[in-house]
């Protein structure tokens, strides 16, 4: 009977179940199955199994190599740089003052753009060397005679971190401003009474406090970062050493129309998300087991 009382409660969530399946771990069989095979559209004659060849060409060939380093590169500095000045930015915004409510809606504005138009107003109105915002700054400042540089030839990895970092930054600030608004308040008002420094209160209270909400953001953030395709995309199109393993995997597949190193490179890159997943829920599950103690 407490068999039946159980399925009687799983079974309506069977078909979303079967559902997810179908559109989510079918693909990623196919996927696999896929990177184990010699298949290139413009040779349909020698389709066959290559075993780990393609995983193989994955870590020897130079362009694959690099665009795993520049992915790597990506995700550290960009989820980086977004926690670091995320937490100032929630540092300012857990404090009271006029307005508060209306400045957070717009610190969080870049999060809610669309990618694509927001790459394309980095592209065109602040980093293009003739009329772009960054010049027009420098000409104001010192003046007809200052430099123009060409942003996306000169600093093109720069360019795309920079514009990255602007997108995730509101992500993080929520996050770690959620955590702030957590901590204990009567045992750091204690501890300012008892004279310490808002420094000291930092760095023993309230930073040990946002340790889980900084690894948290870190790995979320990691999650989504590693899988960047569009700012690459829209800026430089992959050019001038910019390109990361899902862009490689997108001119494998639709211009080399090599479906098996594609799909080598592309189970690759769900590994590293998945074991950047387990971190990301282990701290999760921490985070909940300390809130209900």
């Amino acid at each position: 009977m407490r068999a039946a009382g159980d399925w009687a409660r799983r079974a309506p969530l069977l078909p979303a179940l079967i559902f997810m399946i179908v559109v989510t771990q079918l693909p990623f069989v196919f996927t696999l199955i896929i990177s184990f095979m010699n298949w290139n559209a413009y040779y349909p004659d020698q389709v066959g199994f290559t075993g780990f060849s393609n995983y193989v060409r994955v870590f020897t060939d130079p362009d694959l190599r690099s665009a795993i380093l520049v992915t790597i590169l990506y995700t550290v500095s960009i989820v980086l740089l977004s926690l670091v000045i995320g937490l100032g930015v929630a540092l300012l915004l857990d404090r009271a003052f006029f307005g508060r409510g209306i400045v957070r809606t717009l610190m969080i504005t870049p999060f809610l753009v669309v990618p694509v138009a927001a790459f394309l107003v980095w592209k065109h109105a602040i980093y293009n060397p003739n009329y772009g915002l960054l010049n027009g700054m420098l000409r104001l400042v010192f003046g007809e005679n200052a430099p123009q540089p060409d942003w996306i030839s000169e600093w093109p990895k720069t360019a795309i971190i920079v514009s990255l970092v602007w997108e995730w930054t509101p992500f993080m600030m929520l996050i770690l401003l959620a955590g702030l608004q957590s901590k204990p308040l009567d045992v750091i008002e204690a501890a300012r009474i008892d004279g310490c420094s808002g420094w000291q209160i930092f760095r023993y209270m309230t930073f040990p406090h946002m340790r889980q909400y900084l690894e948290l953001g870190g790995l979320l953030g990691s999650i989504y970062v590693v899988q960047t395709f569009d700012a690459v995309f829209t800026i430089t199109s992959g050019g001038l050493g910019t390109a990361n393993l899902p862009y490689i995997i997108y001119t494998i597949f639709y211009n080399a129309h090599d479906y098996g190193v594609a799909s080598a490179a592309g189970v690759i890159t769900v590994i590293g998300t998945y074991i950047i997943a387990l971190f990301a829920l282990r701290t999760v599950s921490s985070l909940f087991s300390e809130e209900t103690r």
